[in-house]
């Protein structure tokens, strides 16, 4: 039986966006993925609000589809000798791996160049940064094949 997670999701922007079929893929993702009970958040925001964030904690000025941000050591590798910071699992007994962050209007260029409908481009994107959050990541071609192919695997296992 899959461990219990507790996934929240909410809507900045006011559009329509179904958040509970978003957070079921999320259940799903973290069913197959995590053999523990975990806790993370979704948000749905504009392209302002993820330039600010993208500007902040990365650097870079520029909107961006999607930002992981992890509170797991899987997510947080080490920096040169550093240990990870450990985050230990809370009372509640959960592990709380963090939230990941979604451009709503990034999203809807992107399902218009890809051809494909807007709940999957969330479904894509919330999945990617559920990945991130996991420890996957797209520095090297190395890695960047293991992520999409997982991706692409999620994705079918999640269409609704």
């Amino acid at each position: 039986m899959p461990a219990p997670h507790e996934i929240s999701g909410s809507n900045d922007v006011g559009a329509v966006v179904d958040l509970e079929a978003l957070e079921r893929t999320a259940s799903v993702v973290l069913n197959r993925e995590v053999d523990e009970a975990v806790e993370m958040s979704f948000v749905i925001v504009d392209d302002e609000r993820i330039r600010e964030l993208n500007r902040k904690w990365r650097g870079y000025d520029e909107t961006t589809d999607v930002l992981s941000f992890g509170l797991s050591e899987r997510s947080k590798p080490a920096v040169d000798d550093e240990v990870p910071f450990p985050f230990p699992k809370a009372e509640d007994d959960l592990l709380h791996l963090g939230e990941v962050v979604i451009s709503f209007p990034t999203a809807e260029r992107q399902a218009l160049e890809h051809t494909r409908a807007l709940d999957e481009e969330l479904r894509h994107l919330l999945i990617h940064g559920i990945l991130h959050l996991l420890g996957y990541d797209h520095a090297d071609r190395e890695e960047e094949a293991a992520m999409r192919t997982r991706e692409q695997a999620l994705l079918s296992e999640t269409r609704l």
